[in-house]
C-alpha cells in the first residue's frame, strides 16, 4: 500500500457519541475521507434506509471506524443496535458493488476500563497478556466475532494475525489516526480476511 494514502472511511456510531464523530471529521480531514451520513435518511423504512446506506456510503468506503461507547454493546438488544449491526454487516459483507471494508474499533474515553483490565500472566505460556475484554458487554457481535476469530493460531491467545478487527484507545488513535486507519485497510487483503463472519450467533 502506498505510504500516505488517504482512505474513506465510514463512521459507525451512536448518537450519544455524536461529539466523537464530529470531532474526527473536523480535525482529521487530512487523515481519512469522510463517507458517513450527513444528515439522517428520511424514511420509517428499516430496510430502504440500511438500502440506502449501502449503496450511497459503504459501497464507496474502504474502512468503518466503530466507535466504541457505553451504548455501543450487544447486551443492549437488537432494537437499541440495529443500525451498528447492520452497518458493520454491511461493511464485512464481501460483494460485487460491496467490498469488504476494513475494521477500526476506537474506544471512546467512557469505555477505557471496561475494555482494558491490565495483564496477567499465562499458565501455559509463562509470558505476560494483556486482559481486553471484547465480548457482548462491551461491543457489538459482529466486532467481537471478527476480532477473537475461532481458533487462533497460539494455542494459549490471539495474536495480530488472528484477528480482522483492529481496536485502539481514543487517546492513541488521535495521536497517529492514519497508521491504525492504514492497519484496518490492510486486513482487507490479509489471510484472515477469509475467516470474517459477517452475521455472527
Amino acid at each position: 500500500m502506498e505510504l500516505g494514502k488517504i482512505h474513506k472511511c465510514f463512521i459507525s456510531f451512536k448518537r450519544e457519541d455524536n461529539d466523537y464523530k464530529k470531532y474526527l471529521v473536523d480535525n482529521f480531514k487530512d487523515q481519512m475521507i469522510d463517507k458517513s451520513l450527513s444528515e439522517p435518511i428520511n424514511s420509517d423504512d428499516e430496510d430502504y434506509i440500511m438500502c440506502k446506506i449501502r449503496e450511497d456510503y459503504l459501497s464507496d468506503s474502504t474502512v468503518t471506524i466503530f466507535l466504541i461507547g457505553l451504548r455501543s454493546n450487544e447486551n443492549l438488544g437488537w432494537n437499541e443496535q440495529c443500525y451498528i449491526k447492520r452497518e458493520l454487516q454491511a461493511s464485512l459483507y464481501n460483494g460485487i458493488k460491496n467490498t469488504r471494508n476494513g475494521i477500526l474499533g476506537i474506544v471512546l474515553p467512557s469505555m477505557i476500563n471496561n475494555i482494558y483490565a491490565g495483564s496477567y500472566v499465562c499458565n501455559k505460556c509463562g509470558t505476560t497478556h494483556s486482559l481486553v475484554y471484547i465480548n457482548d458487554a462491551t461491543v457489538i457481535r459482529e466486532f467481537s466475532k471478527n476480532y477473537y476469530l475461532e481458533n487462533p493460531s497460539g494455542n494459549c491467545c490471539w495474536i495480530e494475525d488472528d484477528r480482522y478487527c483492529i481496536l485502539v484507545k481514543w487517546e492513541d488513535f488521535e495521536k497517529d489516526p492514519q497508521f491504525y486507519i492504514n492497519q484496518a485497510f490492510n486486513k482487507r487483503e490479509s489471510d484472515i480476511a477469509k475467516k470474517v463472519t459477517v452475521y455472527p450467533k
